[in-house]
């Protein structure tokens, strides 16, 4: 489902890198239990749409896959980066975001990776240096 809606946030935040392009991982929270129940997952490096998560997502998983399926290809990625280190640029216990309007927005059938929903869309997080964003040398491209 496409988002109208853009959303802030202060929360966990992951900042890693696929393809190289820098992409951050926010958790937000519905209501005031804070159970962090939507990933959100957007692009970071400058010039780089949030689309083209959906893009490396396509090219990753099988062709039939469905948005629900291509949703669960993002958030594993986020969710190793998080858990792994592994491509980790930096990593914030408590960091503002700011989800731009015209995303999409994926409700899973069932919890996945301790989330409900993924929310992806250009993202922008306070405090990175233009270093930290800035797209990364890569032997793999999508």
């Amino acid at each position: 489902m496409a988002s109208d809606e853009g959303v802030t946030g202060n929360s966990r935040v992951t900042v890693f890198t696929m393809f190289g392009v820098v992409l951050g991982y926010a958790t937000h929270h519905l209501d005031r239990r804070r159970l962090g129940e939507v990933a959100i997952v957007g692009p970071l490096t400058p010039g780089v749409e949030w689309g083209r998560l959906w893009q490396m997502a396509r090219a990753c998983e099988r062709n039939t896959a469905g948005e629900k399926e291509l949703a669960q290809w993002v958030l594993t990625q986020a969710t190793r980066a998080f858990v792994c280190g592994s491509d980790r640029v930096a990593q914030f216990q408590e960091r503002e975001w700011r989800l731009e309007p015209g995303g999409r927005r994926v409700r899973f059938d069932a919890t996945y990776a301790n989330r409900d929903q993924l929310w992806t869309g250009n993202l922008t997080v306070k405090g990175l240096a233009s270093a930290q964003t800035a797209e990364r040398p890569t032997l793999y491209t999508v």
